[in-house]
């Protein structure tokens, strides 16, 4: 497990799964994230067993509370691209619909890009946001990403377009 001041990172469980696919299908969380369908246990399933336990481009993880052992959110790097060293970050907090906050996610974030500069020797981190995300917004800056491009009209949710964001954080400018 890697640890930090209130969060652990670990293995994705099988027994995680029902939960993550509860904070998953909250409307309120699930209308920032790319996969704008409710999901069922068949496609969790298929998702933990592609994406987590078989695909080199990914590593996921549960994020813990450290005092409690809890399961609370997750996170992990996506779309690893080898040659060039990059990957798309992502996370969100579960537990008591936290989502993006400044103590357990600025935390678990912290640990993340930690690992993917120092054990994965990753160059470049990257995530995309809609625009409606103010809790990211916060949550990115908190972690040093810069905003650097915008994608317009590039969602469709709530009945509107909203625009992508997108962020970065190379390794040099993280001092890692």
């Amino acid at each position: 497990m890697l640890t930090g001041k209130r969060t652990g990172l670990r293995a994705i469980e099988q027994q995680d799964l029902k939960q993550l696919l509860e904070w998953r299908n909250q409307p309120e969380y699930r209308r920032y994230f790319r996969e704008y369908r409710e999901l069922n246990m068949e496609s969790q399933r298929r998702w933990f067993e592609s994406m987590v336990m078989n695909d080199e481009h990914t590593r996921m993880f549960s994020i813990a509370e450290l005092d409690s052992g809890q399961l609370i959110g997750a996170c992990g790097l996506c779309c690893i691209d080898w040659q060039d060293r990059c990957a798309d970050f992502s996370i969100y907090i579960g537990k008591d619909g936290l989502y993006a906050d400044e103590d357990y996610a600025v935390d678990a974030g912290n640990l993340l890009i930690d690992y993917g500069f120092g054990e994965l020797n990753l160059h470049r981190l990257w995530a995309e946001i809609y625009e409606i995300d103010e809790k990211k917004k916060q949550m990115f800056g908190k972690l040093g990403f810069v905003h650097e491009a915008v994608h317009v009209s590039a969602h469709w949710t709530e009945g509107r377009w909203v625009d992508s964001w997108y962020y970065r954080l190379l390794k040099d400018e993280a001092g890692r």
